[in-house]
């Protein structure tokens, strides 16, 4: 590896869009330009998770996540390593956790909800991302991917909104917002948002990189 890795830090609240924002910054950069570390992945075993007064679990705290693991990994891919990740399903009994292999990247990104709470994640971060939207149009997304993706009924949604999610966000996420190099707002579409990211990127790219993405452009014109 002859190139030093450019490390980005993309937070949000919960439905915020940041796994849709990712999949298409991905897209747009050059094959193999850039690789996604996801803090989802991280997650402790349920049983070593906190509950709250009512007995729920609370998987909404900067606790809930193996934190030593998740910066571990990062410092393997900003040493150009390849690291094997469980994939995360949310507790899900019916779906299957697989085993996810990350090859570091001129770009790192790191996702998730309490990227710059964790003091040492923050300070390997070059650039910091934040993604924003309205409460309520958080709240109607999350409802929807849950119910979806992972089987929860609107009652339980609700109820960890009101007594996990939220009180985490202005907690442990929203005082970190100001204190972001782009903040992009995703009510509707982040387009102009993300076209402004994957120019900056590609200027962080090597020499070998940047050539792919102008001919990827011309393509795309053409």
């Amino acid at each position: 590896m002859n190139w030093e890795p450019y490390i980005i830090g993309i937070a949000g609240g919960s439905a915020s869009g940041k796994t849709s924002f990712l999949k298409d910054l991905k897209d747009k950069m050059p094959k193999g330009s850039v690789c996604i570390i996801s803090q989802d992945n991280y997650y402790k075993p349920i049983e070593e998770q906190q509950t709250d007064e009512n007995g729920e679990v609370n998987f909404d705290l900067p606790d809930s996540i193996d934190r030593n693991h998740f910066y571990d990994d990062l410092k393997k891919l900003r040493q150009g390593d390849t690291i094997k990740i469980k994939e995360y399903t949310f507790n899900n009994k019916d779906k299957q956790p697989g085993h996810l292999l990350v090859k570091s990247a001129p770009v790192i990104v790191m996702e998730g909800l309490f990227i710059f709470h964790y003091e040492e994640i923050k300070k390997a971060l070059d650039l910091r991302i934040y993604i924003d939207a309205h409460e309520s149009v958080k709240l109607e997304r999350r409802i929807k991917r849950d119910s979806q993706e992972r089987g929860y009924p609107e009652k339980t949604v609700r109820y960890q909104w009101d007594n996990h999610v939220m009180p985490s966000y202005k907690k442990f996420l929203r005082p970190y917002r100001d204190d972001c190099h782009i903040i992009i707002t995703n009510n509707s579409r982040y387009t102009k948002g993300l076209e402004v990211l994957t120019n900056h990127l590609t200027l962080q790219l090597p020499e070998e990189y940047s050539d792919r993405f102008i001919e990827k452009k011309i393509n795309v014109v053409s």
